[in-house]
């Protein structure tokens, strides 16, 4: 079986670059492998949760990450979830 990161779909380029951090209107990019992998590696842990309190229980396949690459919005199916509450520390 594949880890979840292998699995991610790219998000259109145009999309991308109309896309923002919804609290910090910072521009967004596309997460890296590293970036899910420590993010996942929490998950795993049951030690992430999301800017909202909530816990994470599900690995990110991919998400976009702030430019100060704090914080990290899931990309689920392929649509992403720009909610401030959605956002995990990186």
């Amino acid at each position: 079986m594949s880890s979840p990161a292998k699995n991610r779909r790219s998000i259109d380029r145009d999309l991308l670059e109309m896309l923002a951090c919804p609290d910090t209107r910072q521009r967004l990019a596309e997460a890296g492998a590293d970036v899910l992998e420590r993010v996942n590696q929490r998950v795993r842990g049951g030690q992430a949760q999301n800017v909202g309190g909530k816990p994470v229980a599900t690995e990110l396949e991919a998400g976009l990450v702030r430019h100060d690459g704090k914080i990290v919005y899931p990309v689920r199916d392929g649509i992403p979830v720009l909610l401030v509450d959605e956002g995990i520390a990186v």
